[in-house]
């Protein structure tokens, strides 16, 4: 079932789907899972369902298990749960997830695996871009804390911050070379750049209010940052 270039690939990977035998087991001790407490496999009754650590599949029969609904990003992403993130573990790990859940691999098995595959694999992709970008790590850790920020919040920026964004705005609405373009677009990272060092600090520091007014700035420039796209697309 699992031959040809799919089945070679797996092999050198040494992970195998669910079900297949031979797969090799992940470093997760899947008997420290059993107990009375533990929820059960949907496919043999034995301890499994939403797993936690490493350990996506029933232990007993290998079935994919469905995603755990308590699990937050950077549990999932094997990252610390901190503003600063190695991104480039954080790719390895995304990679390492899909090749365990990503539906091309359970085209075979059973329905309910299908959707769990694909429950897995967009849970996977939507942790991977959320913690990716600083800005919407920023905004994932601060809803983990209980904080968001809500739209249309111009009355609670300072003045001069307004100003400065608006005429950042209005050197990009009248930039007609790509030279004019690349200035603006400099300004902008140069800031993003100031304001990501900021609030790693504001989070280190454990001053959320602080940490939730730099990424209300933050924000301003990433809208900015869309705008600069859209405008280098040719019409």
């Amino acid at each position: 079932m699992w031959g040809g270039r799919t089945g070679a690939l797996l092999r050198v990977w040494g992970l195998w789907p669910a079900g297949v035998l031979g797969r090799r087991p992940l470093s997760c001790n899947a008997a420290s899972l059993a107990g009375s407490n533990s929820p059960q496999c949907w496919n043999c009754g034995g301890p499994g369902g939403p797993m936690r650590g490493h350990e996506f599949f029933c232990p007993q029969c290998r079935a994919l298990q469905p995603p755990d609904p308590t699990r937050d990003y950077f549990s999932l992403m094997d990252c610390n749960r901190a503003f600063r993130v190695d991104t480039a573990k954080l790719h390895t790990r995304y990679q390492e997830l899909q090749r365990l859940v990503h539906p091309d691999f359970f085209s075979q098995r059973s329905q309910t695996e299908k959707d769990f595959s694909e429950k897995h694999s967009t849970l996977v992709n939507d942790a991977y871009k959320t913690l990716l970008a600083p800005l919407s790590r920023g905004l994932y850790l601060l809803k983990l804390h209980g904080l968001e920020i809500p739209e249309g919040t111009d009355d609670e920026m300072d003045r001069q911050f307004l100003m400065e964004i608006m005429e950042i705005n209005e050197k990009l609405a009248e930039a007609q070379s790509e030279a004019a373009m690349k200035e603006t677009e400099s300004i902008v990272r140069a800031k993003q750049k100031e304001l990501t060092d900021s609030v790693s600090r504001a989070f280190e520091q454990d001053d959320l209010e602080k940490a939730k007014e730099i990424l209300t700035k933050m924000r301003y420039f990433s809208n900015i940052e869309e705008k600069i796209k859209l405008k280098k697309i040719p019409l």
